[in-house]
């Protein structure tokens, strides 16, 4: 397998390579593994063979983390099909432009190998081998109080564009980054606890931008901006 990165997770060796539909299988079965250790497996919308196989078959990207010969973690890329719910209409993407736009979809690391920073360091390692010439704009879904993604999403640079009901009935909160060009100088800035969905709404619809998040008395808090 061609090596893309080479790391370290404490004293163990892995490297990352991208992933072919010959791998379908143990994806799978590592997405099983990591589904069945959730203690809240709603925060995991686990992606179908049918799925998997798009996006392998050139419809995005997958890069896999291996120690030897055993996938410990995966990270995927999808250019999504142009559909009413595609996140560009969310996110204010001019319609002629949804081609250029990549979802960050599913992310996955073996619960033997969690607590190391992997699912970060794949996303350093997926977001540096997007074709830029090809595409302007990442954008993705993410759970409230799912702190793990959320912070995940935070620390590549992306923001909060929406907040609002998803795939028929689930509450998510709609990121998006994007590649070419940095956010703006903002010059306003509030804070809201996250279980207020209507504050953030309108907080929303006034132009403002999720930027960051912390935790304070036991609650979280979303920080918006502009």
């Amino acid at each position: 397998m061609d090596k893309v990165y080479e790391g370290m997770l404490g004293d163990t060796p892995f490297f990352v390579t991208q992933l072919q539909r010959k791998h379908l299988h143990v994806i799978e079965e590592l997405q099983q593994e990591v589904y069945e250790s959730l203690h809240d497996r709603s925060i995991l919308q686990p992606l179908s063979t049918e799925e998997f196989e798009y996006i392998l078959s050139g419809n995005g990207m997958m890069m896999g983390a291996y120690v030897e010969d055993e996938l410990i973690a995966f990270r995927a890329l999808l250019n999504p099909p142009i559909e009413e719910e595609h996140l560009g209409y969310d996110c204010g993407i001019a319609e002629d432009q949804f081609h250029r736009v990549l979802y960050q979809e599913i992310s996955n690391v073996s619960p033997k190998y969690q607590g190391f920073g992997l699912q970060k360091k794949l996303a350093k390692v997926v977001m540096n081998h997007i074709d830029l010439a090809s595409y302007d704009y990442v954008c993705s879904t993410v759970k409230p109080y799912n702190i793990p993604s959320l912070k995940d999403k935070f620390s590549q640079g992306l923001v909060i564009k929406g907040l609002k009901i998803k795939y028929v009935d689930k509450l998510r909160y709609i990121f998006y980054k994007d590649l070419h060009h940095e956010q703006p100088i903002f010059s306003e800035k509030k804070s809201l606890p996250m279980g207020d969905t209507n504050g953030q709404q309108i907080l929303l619809k006034q132009g403002y931008l999720g930027t960051s998040m912390y935790e304070e008395q036991h609650d979280w808090f979303v920080v918006y901006e502009k």
